[in-house]
């Protein structure tokens, strides 16, 4: 059986390794942060220390004893917590990379806790390099994109909304959706949308360049 400071010390290092994951996410002020990851990391230890412990304990009395049973609980109840960390934000879908580093980070806890102390390490350096090195490689490379808020005021006129999207698109800017609004009394038009924008996109320009559209009252990118 594992002793007390057996299990500390498991407890301490399950600790350390999530807490390595969390803070990378914390960095990326993602709702599952530090905090979060550190004490899943211990939970899910602790669950595989009691749970070695209790087959071993009850073994003679109990031989169907398997410390295989809260391990599997733990993996099937993170889910909650990574529903948590998922959200809509525009059409686009955000947290599903926090959500699988909490659910690996249990895994991790689970690992130290029954003694894999290396392929705990292994796990979190991996898990750390996707986070990390994998993240700026598709700045970088792939050029990946955000889901933008883009919000346009200004005043009605013939051919204001297709000079507007056409300003967009030039700067390959992705519209996805689009609603309108008008003020009949102020001849006044309002466009939101939900876009796509690069990256490495200079916002600074496209601001400038709405800002010069015959028109214009007020331009808002979020």
């Amino acid at each position: 059986m594992l002793t007390e400071y057996d299990i500390i010390f498991r407890l301490f290092f399950a600790a350390f390794l999530g807490g390595l994951i969390g803070l990378e996410r914390e960095k990326h002020s993602q709702p599952a942060g530090l905090r979060t990851h550190i004490i899943l990391a211990i939970g899910s230890a602790i669950a595989m220390c009691i749970s070695i412990n209790l087959s071993m304990q009850f073994h003679t009395s109990a031989t169907n004893g398997d410390p295989e049973r809260l391990a599997a609980q733990v993996i099937s109840g993170i889910g909650f917590l990574g529903a948590g960390a998922i959200f809509r934000y525009g059409t686009g879908v955000k947290g599903l990379t926090t959500a699988s580093s909490l659910w690996t980070t249990a895994i991790i806890g689970l690992a130290v806790g029954a003694g894999y102390f290396n392929i705990g390490v292994g796990a979190t350096v991996l898990v750390l390099f996707v986070l990390i090195g994998l993240d700026i490689f598709e700045k970088q490379y792939l050029r990946g994109s955000a889901t933008r808020t883009v919000y346009i005021k200004g005043n009605d006129r013939p051919r204001f909304v297709e000079e507007v999207k056409g300003l967009l698109s030039q700067f390959n800017i992705s519209i996805k959706s689009v609603n309108f609004s008008k003020d009949i009394q102020n001849n006044e038009i309002e466009i939101e949308t939900i876009t796509k924008v690069l990256y490495d996109q200079d916002l600074d320009r496209i601001i400038g360049a709405v800002s010069r559209v015959e028109g214009i009252v007020k331009f808002k990118v979020s």
